[in-house]
């Protein structure tokens, strides 16, 4: 018989948090209703159980077979929720590796959305990332499942626009009156320097509360100045900047908006429930890029907004 060498003790005994596997890729077909063709979901599994310090190996070969075999048996239909699937492998990596006491799986896929542009009402498509994140121990007292979205877009800057509002109004007052230079601002965009962002919101899933993931893509798409677009006309284009720099915000704008979004969309939700928003901009003015967080709960976050 040949050597199970994993299952030798380790020369230093020392217990690890995770070991696993990451970048396991496979299709995913989710149901959209009856009707609808299911979304073809190509996702990336990343997968981990704990391991003892008396246990020189995992046996990496189990987690690859969970996730064939799940993936093979839950979607041969389409799935309705990625949280059951992630679930569902958390499950059997405990049952296939009995010596471990904790077991987690992550997913993230790109999801391709079809939207029209805002003025010529042109078809084009938008890119987001959705992700999915399911962690149990074996006494399920620790068990924990996430969704969530990344949503690209752009924002505007608050700041550099009332530096142009304010020096362009020092000129316009040699030929104008100030009720006529609010009239001015009011009719004509003042500019700002814009950026690309990204927006991303990750929500507690229980078995009292399941976000849908369009939800998540509105209050993320919607914190920003104004959304992106594939393909623009000349029209589209002006309505974009437009829009944009009507609506200017930083990045801790743009998390306080999902913050405040959330706690209105997810009225009945649980107060335990926890969330975790974060914008990043990727700065067209400087060299650097600019973060934002906050993770909570929903009870937290109504105390303070509400």
């Amino acid at each position: 018989m040949l050597p199970d060498v994993q299952t030798l003790r380790p020369d230093i005994p020392v217990g690890l948090s995770r070991v696993g596997a990451t970048g396991i890729k496979k299709l995913v077909k989710v149901d959209r209703g009856e009707g609808k063709r299911p979304v073809i979901l190509i996702s990336v599994f990343d997968v981990f159980v704990d391991l003892s310090p008396d246990r020189k190996g995992v046996n990496l070969s189990r987690n690859f077979e969970a996730i064939d075999e799940v993936l093979e048996s839950l979607t041969a239909k389409p799935i309705r929720k990625i949280e059951e699937l992630n679930l569902k492998i958390v499950d059997e990596l405990l049952e296939r590796h009995d010596y471990a006491t904790k077991a987690e799986v992550q997913m993230g896929s790109e999801l391709i959305l079809i939207k029209k542009t805002p003025a010529t009402k042109q078809r084009t498509q938008e890119v987001v990332k959705i992700f999915c994140k399911a962690v149990r121990s074996r006494n399920n007292q620790d068990k924990k499942i996430f969704v969530g979205v990344e949503v690209a877009g752009m924002t505007a800057c608050p700041c550099a626009k009332e530096l142009i509002k304010s020096r362009a109004a020092e000129k316009l007052r040699d030929s104008f009156t100030e009720e006529q230079i609010d009239k001015i601002f009011d009719t004509i965009p003042v500019a700002a320097h814009n950026q690309k962002g990204w927006a991303k919101i990750k929500i507690q899933v229980t078995e009292d509360f399941t976000p849908s993931i369009d939800d998540l893509i509105e209050i993320a798409r919607n914190a920003m100045s104004y959304q992106l677009y594939e393909i623009l006309k000349r029209e589209d284009e002006l309505v974009v900047i437009e829009e944009a720099h009507k609506n200017p915000r930083f990045v801790e704008d743009v998390v306080r908006e999902m913050a405040k979004a959330s706690v209105l969309k997810f009225r009945d939700a649980p107060d335990d429930i926890i969330v975790y928003f974060r914008h990043l901009s990727d700065e067209s003015i400087h060299q650097h890029s600019v973060i934002a967080e906050r993770t909570a709960t929903l009870g937290e976050l109504r105390n303070e907004i509400l």
